[in-house]
């Protein structure tokens, strides 16, 4: 399935088979044949520099009540909170668990859910054979691992080319970025070229704010299994030398219980027993 290739004006995304490089450049990308579902490499640490004090008035108070307008600059938005379904990501490393915004990211929520549930028909990028009624990501592996930035998924090639069959339009919220760990968002190759492959954050990645759709968020003990999976073994371009594979991807409704971890075992915090 052809794919928009992303050059982005200050950190642009460049697609290569197993592989996504961050480059500079000023110009973007037409179309492009069997282009990988791309991030950028890990983003070098900034320093911030902290803002400067604000020197304390000496003048008087007045004793008489003042109103003044809400200065716009000054506002605080609220943190956007997921409502919708949870994910249970059991793969061959741990479970991850991740909460959807379903009100912010509605329909990379229900294709994810529909991809992974069979319920939404899909292309095997194998076989270019339509499938129904079967689960797209059970199976599948984390093709592309990297420490302190992210695990990708959500190729059944395990390349980064596959695709389900189709593409769809980005979502992006102006108060959901990628200020915390444990985001989970689509992949993609240029805007709006959004399919199957997902990923999820082990740290803030403020250079993807607006550029990746976020539809979900993990929980803490899931960027810790984030985090083994991304230290594992893996060769020149950030493949596992050893699958680490998504064994299966359960959908639970909003409000209802979550069922126990497969075998009851994973990562665990350091210091915390398994």
């Amino acid at each position: 399935m052809a794919c928009d290739s992303l050059v982005a004006v200050t950190s642009v995304i460049r697609s290569v088979p197993f592989g996504i490089f961050l480059v500079s450049c000023s110009v973007w990308c037409g179309h492009a044949q069997q282009s990988t579902q791309s991030l950028p490499d890990a983003p070098s640490a900034q320093t911030q520099a902290a803002p400067p004090a604000t020197p304390q008035s000496t003048a008087p108070q007045s004793t008489a009540n003042q109103s003044l307008p809400d200065s716009p600059d000054t506002q605080v938005h609220p943190a956007q909170q997921p409502t919708g379904p949870t994910v249970l990501f059991d793969t061959s490393m741990g479970r991850m668990t991740c909460r959807l915004f379903d009100k912010q990211a509605p329909e990379a929520v229900a294709n994810f859910v529909g991809l992974a549930q069979g319920t939404k028909a899909w292309t095997d990028p194998s076989t270019k054979q339509k499938v129904s009624g079967k689960s797209y990501y059970d199976g599948t592996t984390f093709h592309r691992v990297i420490p302190e930035f992210m695990i990708q998924g959500g190729d059944p090639l395990g390349t980064g080319m596959g695709d389900p069959g189709y593409l769809f339009k980005d979502e992006f919220n102006p108060d959901l970025n990628f200020d915390v760990a444990g985001r989970l968002a689509m992949a993609n190759s240029g805007p709006d070229t959004n399919g199957s492959q997902f990923f999820i954050t082990e740290a803030p990645q403020p250079s993807l704010d607006q550029h990746y759709t976020i539809f979900g968020q993990c929980d803490d003990a899931s960027v810790w299994v984030v985090k083994a999976i991304a230290r594992v073994n893996r060769d020149s371009n950030d493949k596992p030398l050893e699958a680490v594979v998504l064994k299966k991807v359960t959908v639970i409704p909003a409000g209802q219980a979550i069922p126990a971890a497969p075998g009851g075992a994973g990562v665990s915090a350091p210091g915390q027993p398994h």
